[in-house]
């Protein structure tokens, strides 16, 4: 009996092995799989949220650029285009939200190229996609920490949009962070926080180059007009004043002195110019929150109001001029 006994139980643990063992790998495919589906739901939506960045940041470029209307925006538009317009709106000669667009675009494609992946690509791809998103997604959050205090305490006004792409990059860091499987977190800290170091000493270095006496323009005064006028366009101007037409315009606004520089330094001493910026120079805002403007410059010209940058053709066929040279 006694030499039976530890056969059996030999016999019993032999029998039990390859069930425990599988047990233990449908746990442990089972627990891969519910975290297979957590991820790829994390990337979904860090992939909605990129979208909704890069649509943002890609109607501000777009707007700069002069192929895009005014933006309506929310808030106040003065907001806006007085931060996106300043000196720390614009990086390398290009705005700052082109910048913003390809950030977006690279979250974009680092969240759903594992999805439509499949084999060893998508099993080697996964795990490297996650540390681009965290290193991409700590830069936006980082960088767009050190605007928004530049938005703040240097130009302060309200941009909705800016702020937005704030939250969103501060999302997408927050999921990448929690979607990625990080074995050693300390090798985690330690990119996390030299990569916002780095990031945020170059953002106040950059901040602080732009903040120069000769960088900005002097507060509540539109820049210098340096383009000569024709005969033409100073005929214009003149019938445009004796018409009772009115351009109103604001003195940070890129895109009113866009509209001067069409006139020239000549005609545009012609016209007649209202400025809406509350800190400009003679300002008349009452006068120009009245008229209920969507955008700078607004033409008013026959007592209707039309926005955005007009070729000179166009504002002479708007008021009726014609040209000393057809007459």
């Amino acid at each position: 009996m006694g030499r039976q006994e530890p056969q059996r139980l030999q016999e019993s643990g032999d029998r039990l092995k390859p069930v425990t063992s599988s047990r233990l790998s449908e746990r442990l495919s089972s627990t891969r799989r519910r975290s297979d589906t957590g991820n790829r739901w994390l990337r979904v939506v860090m992939a909605v949220l990129a979208t909704v960045g890069a649509i943002d940041t890609g109607s501000i470029t777009l707007e700069r650029w002069g192929w895009l209307g005014n933006l309506s925006c929310p808030g106040g538009a003065d907001g806006c285009d007085k931060v996106l317009a300043s000196p720390w709106g614009t990086l390398l000669g290009q705005p700052l939200s082109v910048y913003g667009l390809l950030a977006y675009g690279a979250v974009l494609i680092l969240a759903l190229l594992p999805l439509v992946l499949r084999g060893e690509s998508k099993a080697r791809i996964g795990p490297l996609s996650w540390w681009g998103l965290l290193l991409v997604s700590t830069g936006m959050a980082v960088f767009s920490l050190v605007l928004m205090g530049v938005m703040v305490l240097k130009i302060q006004a309200f941009c909705f949009f800016c702020v937005l792409s704030a939250c969103l990059s501060l999302a997408l860091f927050v999921l990448s962070l929690v979607g990625g499987e990080w074995p050693d977190r300390g090798q985690l800290l330690f990119r996390v926080v030299l990569l916002a170091l780095v990031v945020g000493l170059s953002g106040l270095g950059w901040a602080a180059a732009v903040d120069r006496p000769d960088g900005l323009p002097r507060a509540g005064i539109p820049p210098a007009v340096t383009t000569q006028s024709s005969p033409e366009a100073i005929a214009l101007a003149e019938h445009l004043s004796a018409k009772g037409a009115v351009m109103y315009s604001a003195w940070w606004c890129p895109h009113c002195h866009e509209q001067k520089q069409l006139f020239g330094k000549e005609a545009t001493a012609r016209l007649t110019i209202v400025e809406c910026a509350a800190d400009g120079q003679n300002s008349q805002k009452q006068r120009c929150d009245a008229k209920g403007l969507q955008g700078f410059p607004s033409w008013e010209i026959n007592g209707t109001i039309d926005s955005g940058v007009k070729p000179l053709e166009r504002l002479a066929e708007l008021s009726g001029f014609t040209p000393p040279a057809s007459r």
